[in-house]
């Protein structure tokens, strides 16, 4: 077993649970892609076992912090096991449930989701690439699923020195899938859908949307960024007397006519604009529209640290925008996906964008990923999705 030892006082993250070691606190010792190694503070006291990636600033991923404990099988097995448990215990509303979400389920680097009878899985680092095979058999024996497509082409791959790797890991067939979510159909391609196929960290987001509109009696709604129409629908569930939806793809906006179709919801209340958002709002202030509910869920505008200061720019100006276009008494659900922009600033971007609109207005309520996304209370670098209904007084 090959030994990594850190620099003096560098020992304390991972003395307080957090599973990522960077390459700045190793002071000797390396070894091959994806390798377990033992970790040791700078008099040699054990600290962890982890995963080793030579070519990542995240040098080492831990697996376990006790030292009687073996990275074999067995370990893979208990902690998939705990993973898929917790979410049956759950009494999740859809057959679309994230199974394990990497480091929070003590799996660094492995995302798993199940869409109906498909599981589909991230391998996005070095120590569960080396265990694929593995980690996929022990995950289709445990759900009982024949199936597993592999969709490991996020950007953290290249970070990590892997190529991207997409395509049938197990079984095979078609990629179209539907699940079903708070009594909603809704329809995914596992190969070129957005993340896995699908944002099922928006699942409850979507519940609170349909509830929304039916208490404050939303009729006029804009969906923007609406992608495949996951809000859409909700919101023409919860009775609303006109959705429009914005996107700039225009297959994501014909698969949200479709959800609208296959829901039995009425069609004329529903219309598609493909065209970029920010435009399409300045174009509707200038025609004086206004709505009773604005749902903002943007794209991931700061993938890192670095593109933060423009990333705040555009979600300020984009939500200024919609505060603007907001009837007095409507609702903003507003939301960021971006992991660098936190909770306290996401609150203060959103209350600068509506004091350079004019308006005042206040949080009602505060959304998170769905329980199904946990954030270990030692990584809270896993709490990315941050969203606020904010009500215009």
């Amino acid at each position: 077993m090959k030994t990594i030892r850190l620099h003096e006082g560098k020992e304390r993250s991972l003395l307080r649970g957090h599973p990522w070691v960077f390459d700045t606190a190793i002071a000797r010792g390396r070894a091959d892609l994806g390798e377990t190694v033992r970790v040791e503070a700078a008099d040699g006291r054990f600290l962890a076992w982890g995963a080793y990636a030579p070519a990542s600033r995240i040098r080492v991923r831990a697996w376990s912090w006790d030292e009687a404990e073996r990275i074999d099988a067995g370990f893979f097995e208990r902690r998939l096991c705990a993973a898929i448990g917790l979410r049956e215990r759950m009494g999740i509303d859809s057959d679309g449930v994230r199974l394990v979400h990497g480091e929070s389920d003590g799996l660094p680097g492995l995302i798993v989701d199940r869409y109906a009878d498909v599981l589909v899985a991230q391998f996005g680092a070095s120590g569960v690439e080396r265990h694929k095979g593995l980690l996929a058999d022990t995950l289709l024996r445990l759900t009982g699923l024949t199936r597993l497509y592999e969709r490991s082409d996020a950007g953290v791959r290249q970070r990590e020195g892997l190529p991207a790797v997409t395509g049938w890991l197990r079984g095979q067939g078609g990629t179209e899938v539907t699940i079903r979510e708070h009594g909603w159909r809704l329809t995914l391609d596992v190969a070129s859908g957005h993340k896995t196929g699908y944002y099922l960290d928006q699942r409850d987001s979507r519940r609170a949307c349909a509830d929304l509109v039916r208490r404050f009696g939303c009729a006029q709604v804009l969906n923007a960024y609406c992608y495949t129409g996951g809000f859409t629908v909700a919101a023409l569930a919860g009775g609303a007397q006109h959705v429009v939806s914005v996107d700039s793809s225009a297959p994501a906006l014909q698969r949200a006519q479709q959800h609208v179709q296959m829901n039995g919801l009425p069609a004329e209340r529903a219309s598609f604009v493909d065209a970029d958002v920010n435009a399409t709002l300045r174009a509707y202030l200038a025609e004086g529209r206004r709505f009773d509910m604005i749902i903002l869920d943007p794209p991931k505008l700061a993938p890192s640290a670095a593109h933060l200061q423009r990333a705040a720019r555009a979600y300020k100006d984009v939500n200024r925008l919609a505060f603007k276009l907001l009837n007095p008494g409507g609702a903003l659900l507003t939301y960021s996906c971006s992991g660098a922009v936190s909770v306290e600033l996401f609150q203060k971007i959103v209350a600068s964008a509506a004091h350079e609109a004019g308006v005042r207005a206040a949080i009602l309520q505060r959304h998170s990923a769905a329980p199904d996304h946990p954030v270990a209370l030692a990584f809270p670098e896993g709490e990315y999705l941050k969203g606020l209904l904010v009500v215009r007084t």
